[in-house]
């Protein structure tokens, strides 16, 4: 069953759907100094949580480590169709074992099947690799398209 499915409160749109597009997440984590630290990442919506990708080069792994609270919003800004949806999710994330498997599912959706093709630092990344995996406890959808209006 999908986490987003519920009969309190339907959804304005199909968020499963609109996860599986190849859109960036903007990832937020907390710094030592208790600051929000945001990110771009490309993600894959996976057994009710959230991956990306990260390294040793990256700080995420330390802020996880001090606090796991992550907040991620997924949006589109579509001026020519006017759509405007957004999906905001607050929760805890964690560096997990890292998984070429799903690390090769995720980089085809942004950089396509042909692996050939794709920069050197994507074919490489395995030897410096991780996975984060954020699982929202809260999740606000929200559509804010014009349909056409303007």
């Amino acid at each position: 069953m999908s986490s987003f499915s519920d009969t309190r409160s339907p959804r304005p749109f199909d968020v499963e759907a609109f996860l599986e597009r190849p859109l960036v997440a903007r990832a937020a984590t907390v710094d030592s100094a208790g600051a929000p630290v945001v990110r771009p990442v490309w993600f894959l919506w996976e057994q009710n949580a959230l991956w990306w990708l990260t390294g040793s080069y990256s700080v995420v792994a330390k802020h996880l480590e001090r606090d796991a609270r992550t907040s991620v919003v997924v949006d589109t800004c579509d001026l020519e169709r006017m759509e405007f949806l957004q999906v905001t999710m607050h929760g805890k994330a964690e560096v997990a074992p890292f998984d070429q498997v799903l690390a090769r599912r995720l980089l085809r959706r942004y950089l396509g099947d042909d692996e050939e093709v794709w920069h050197p630092d994507f074919r490489h990344y395995a030897d410096d690799g991780r996975l984060v995996r954020f699982t929202p406890d809260r999740t606000v959808v929200k559509d804010l398209s014009k349909n056409g209006q303007m």
